[in-house]
């Protein structure tokens, strides 16, 4: 296939390249830039032994997405494209309805245009809200969200759910995501945030590599088992072979179709920092300070219905995770 990849240079998007790429398929990234850095496509290559096309451009300039579905014809797209951190969207809610709800509208007007009807979506487990049971299936309720990521999250599903009911030519897979970490083995492309981190292990990471004093521990009076809050921690390699998966699946059987992609157990916060620190052999200091706004104290997946349907579950465990984000923080540290 011909897959066009927003988001293409960022983190996840990144590795479903490399992925693609090892498959078999040709692929064009599509990225403004504003949360990667341009070597990620020469890094690709190192890694594929090929380079990726790449296409500079913003999902809402709809003038650009005509130019590039004008110039390529493809066979799906794989959405990454947005922004993602659910501090930063509780004090700029705006940037976030316009980027991920606004680019993806745009994103499908085009590809309607263009006749390209086969579409994965980057959603997020953050569509739960606060769930009233653990782990959560598909079948849980979603809506009650506590951010407004999560709720552009929320907002882009119904389109998607819409735009689906009402032309049947429409295959889209919606993958709720929980917490992707982790780094590809070759230590070239990994989380590189920008400032400070919005993320839990990425900023662990840079505590350990003594790129920051010490870890904030948002809260530690959250009803969990050490009193921090409690993740799906998932490998971002294993992350997008379900996302290869879903491809194939909805190439066999079009329509909508939604799925959970996570390890199916949880980790507090302080498990992860004791668990980084034995990967790492450097200690990881932290402080307590107040909740932070948005969050919730616990959430992990029912991923059965993925390895159901699509023959996926993930295979790393948090040791591997943990080891390969060391591996590729400490190689930017070092050059």
């Amino acid at each position: 296939m011909r897959v066009l990849v927003t988001g293409g240079s960022g983190y996840i998007g990144s590795h479903a390249v490399v992925a693609l790429m090892e498959a078999g398929h040709q692929v064009v990234v599509l990225d403004n830039l504003e949360n990667s850095a341009g070597t990620v496509v020469s890094r690709i290559e190192r890694i594929t032994g090929q380079a990726p096309d790449f296409i500079e451009g913003d999902l809402r300039d709809a003038d650009a997405l005509e130019k590039v579905f004008a110039n390529a014809s493809f066979d799906a797209v794989m959405h990454f494209a947005g922004l993602k951190a659910v501090g930063e969207s509780v004090s700029r809610p705006l940037a976030y309805y316009e980027t991920n709800v606004g680019g993806t509208v745009r994103l499908c007007q085009a590809m309607e245009r263009a006749g390209v009807r086969r579409l994965i979506f980057s959603s997020s487990a953050t569509v739960y809200g606060d769930p009233a049971r653990v782990p959560i299936d598909e079948d849980a309720a979603t809506g009650g969200v506590t951010n407004p990521y999560g709720r552009s999250k929320h907002m882009v599903e119904q389109i998607l759910f819409d735009l689906g009911r009402a032309d049947p030519r429409w295959s889209i897979g919606i993958l709720r995501y929980f917490n992707p970490v982790g780094a590809h083995e070759s230590a070239l492309i990994g989380e590189s945030p920008r400032g400070i981190p919005n993320n839990l292990v990425p900023y662990i990471a840079q505590v350990a590599n003594g790129e920051r004093e010490q870890l904030n521990v948002f809260g530690d009076d959250y009803p969990t088992w050490d009193g921090t809050g409690v993740r799906d921690y998932i490998h971002v390699v294993d992350l997008v072979a379900g996302h290869l998966r879903a491809l194939e699946f909805l190439e066999a059987q079009p329509g909508s179709h939604v799925w959970n992609l996570g390890r199916g157990e949880g980790y507090s916060v302080l498990e992860m920092v004791r668990a980084f620190e034995e990967a790492s052999g450097r200690p990881v200091p932290y402080r307590v300070t107040d909740r932070r706004p948005g969050d919730i104290a616990e959430c992990w997946a029912d991923p059965s219905k993925a390895e159901r349907e699509l023959g996926w579950r993930a295979e790393r465990d948090l040791a591997t995770m943990m080891r390969d984000t060391w591996r590729w923080q400490h190689n930017q540290r070092i050059g």
